[in-house]
């Protein structure tokens, strides 16, 4: 999803919470475009072999193959070897598209990814006292309860909101924390998890409350719950924090859900500088078998920028 920036300027960053030392951290990274088993990566592979790891494209990467119905997308996903999903958009479709996706991902044996459970990307929410934040929190939390049923979703993304700029740290930290705690209790019942996605301050998100995996580890686990955890989106992290492979061990106990998309540009790996060979490669030697969402563009237009996304993902899955 290419989310929209709804606060600019330099002003909006002074005092934000999660931004110290961000900058310092420097991104030890290497150009997946050095890698030479990316030159050609069907001669090792044959075409819809399931990958080593659960890739989860969206709709609309495909459609030039597929067209635009969902299911036949979600079809093209499985025979090319996919075994997961996921759609930032899915509490919007109508109930009756809910059901009909989620029908096709039992008969096709695809893994439900993440769905947006709540973000603003315009005013603080999270950060608020209970007394002003719940009403709003609760019928977000029940509304993605209702529709993970329909497609059998594990998680939901939860982006906490903006920060205040003139209202201390720490109690905006306290009310995020007992706000997940009153969100958690809607969700463990119904075994949904709450994934929250630090977004990077620099390039897209400034004036978010949550921008580094290492603060979204100090959330959970002050929540404590098994509802509420981490979803680590790699381009934004890169940007963000760097360290990557560091940052994912640190945080593994908490960390139920990884995205990615190459930094700069936001597209599939291979043409960025983040060398997904070698965090996939670490990430399957962890036993990780959970979902990585495809949550980038394509580098090139119509059905060549399609097929160049499946060569990546092939190159970036050749690992031993």
């Amino acid at each position: 999803m290419h989310r929209r920036e709804l606060l600019k300027g330099g002003a909006a960053l002074t005092g934000a919470p999660w931004l110290l030392g961000a900058a310092a951290q420097p991104a030890a990274s290497i150009p997946s475009k050095q890698d030479p088993s990316a030159q050609d990566p069907s001669a090792t592979r044959a075409q819809g072999q399931r990958f080593k790891l659960h890739y989860a494209p969206h709709l609309g990467m495909f459609r030039h193959h597929a067209g635009g119905d969902a299911v036949d997308q979600l079809r093209f996903m499985a025979d090319e070897g996919f075994s997961a999903f996921e759609d930032n958009g899915m509490p919007g479709r109508s109930v009756a598209e809910q059901e009909r996706i989620g029908a096709a991902l039992a008969d096709l044996g695809l893994k439900m990814g993440v769905f947006v459970a709540h973000a603003d990307f315009g005013k603080p929410t999270f950060v608020l006292p209970p007394e002003q934040a719940r009403e709003r929190i609760e019928a977000d939390m029940r509304r993605a309860v209702e529709v993970a049923a329909r497609v059998q979703a594990r998680w939901c993304t939860v982006v906490p909101g903006c920060f205040q700029n003139k209202v201390p740290l720490a109690y905006q930290t306290a009310n995020v924390i007992d706000n997940l705690r009153f969100a958690a209790e809607i969700l463990e019942p119904a075994g949904l998890v709450a994934v929250l996605e630090p977004l990077n301050p620099w390039v897209d998100h400034p004036g978010l409350f949550l921008a580094g995996v290492p603060e979204a580890y100090l959330l959970c686990r002050a929540v404590n719950s098994p509802s509420v955890k981490i979803l680590n989106d790699l381009y934004h992290q890169q940007i963000a924090v760097g360290h990557l492979i560091r940052n994912l061990d640190a945080a593994w106990s908490e960390t139920a859900y990884i995205q990615v998309g190459d930094n700069p540009g936001r597209n599939e790996p291979g043409t960025g500088e983040i060398h997904y060979r070698n965090v996939f490669r670490h990430l399957h030697a962890r036993g990780f078998d959970g979902v990585i969402g495809m949550e980038h563009g394509n580098a090139l237009p119509g059905k060549e920028g399609e097929r160049a996304v499946i060569d990546a993902y092939v190159a970036a899955d050749s690992f031993e």
